[in-house]
């Protein structure tokens, strides 16, 4: 059965310690009982019309490794693959959903980047928010996902699909390099990596981009929150105002992302939220990856940045921006109101 191999493939990824808390908004139901909502699930997909709310109440209640369950479940008693169910059973933006959260957090990034990467033209703009916000530890768990679902490396589609310094620095980024996080907080190289990335920016014609690829890829992120700090010592403009002015388009748009996401990375993502909620169309995309893949990692979080930061919840951005089972689905993930 092509569900079960490929659920069993995925099992040992589930087993390594991350070293990020998490604050997701779904968890694990504690009363969960597989069999009775495999039950429930058919019952929703063979109703005339199909029972969508069941199918939400359920699917976005429980966590992957339950999801899972329920699709062994499914499986076992309707003798048919429950994945391909539901994609029979559902359409648009809530198909998308669902079948985004049957994935583990690791494939569905995985996914995205791939898609992203294979078609018509490259889409930049998912490329650079998968790679640019995702820590090693992610990283390092999506390059192994990629491999197994798609017999490919990652590193060499992205090198494949990309050119440039743009190019470097997400190789840079996969590659995964970065040091961890120190007790001991080093005054003097953050000092000397403050004022290279000066030196390498605003102090010469041209912009020496090596040395700020080294630095921002290669340096721990709490080191490099004091460095930014220490930075401002040196230069009239911060690092984002900084990098704005000394490269443009798609690298221009990465360092960027890179330095939102080590300063604030909930704050980084509830900006995309707001953003893609008051845009129409094309933007649709950018709230459903964002919900599903940080649904079980960080939404929690990114709910209260944005309800710091834009004065109003997520709940009630979601509510007045969206609508029908699309509306349903995305509040159920986002687990209430602030």
């Amino acid at each position: 059965m092509a569900l079960v191999s490929e659920f069993l493939g995925q099992l040992s990824l589930n087993l390594g310690a991350e070293s990020e808390p998490k604050y997701p908004t779904v968890v694990a139901c504690g009363n969960f009982d597989p069999e009775k909502d495999a039950a429930r699930i058919e019952t929703a997909i063979k109703t005339k019309g199909v029972d969508e709310k069941t199918i939400i109440d359920i699917l976005t209640k429980r966590s992957y490794t339950q999801r899972r369950e329920i699709a062994f479940c499914y499986e076992r008693r309707v003798k048919k693959d429950m994945i391909t169910a539901l994609k029979g059973a559902l359409k648009g933006s809530l198909e998308s959903v669902i079948l985004g959260l049957m994935k583990s957090t690791s494939q569905f990034d995985a996914s995205e980047i791939r898609g992203s990467i294979k078609g018509l033209g490259t889409d930049e703009e998912t490329l650079i928010e998968m790679v640019c916000s995702r820590s090693d530890e992610e990283l390092q768990q999506i390059k192994q996902v990629y491999k197994e679902m798609y017999k490919a490396e990652l590193e060499k589609d992205v090198s494949g699909d990309t050119s440039g310094d743009f190019k470097k620095l997400l190789l840079a980024l996969v590659q995964t390099k970065r040091e961890g996080p120190s007790s001991i907080e080093d005054q003097e190289k953050i000092d000397q990596d403050a004022r290279a990335l000066y030196d390498a920016g605003l102090k010469r014609r041209g912009t020496d981009v090596a040395t700020w690829i080294s630095i921002m890829t290669e340096r721990s992120i709490p080191h490099l929150q004091k460095v930014f700090q220490r930075y401002n010592n040196y230069s009239p403009y911060n690092m984002q105002e900084s990098i704005r002015k000394e490269v443009k388009g798609d690298l221009e748009t990465s360092f960027v992302t890179l330095v939102q996401c080590f300063e604030n990375k909930q704050l980084y993502f509830a900006s995309r939220l707001n953003d893609g909620m008051k845009s129409k169309g094309a933007k649709e995309k950018v709230v459903t990856r964002i919900m599903v893949s940080r649904c079980e990692v960080d939404l929690m979080k990114i709910r209260t940045e944005f309800k710091k930061h834009y004065g109003k919840s997520l709940h009630q951005t979601i509510a007045e921006h969206t609508k029908g089972d699309y509306q349903a689905v995305l509040l159920s993930l986002c687990a209430g109101d602030d």
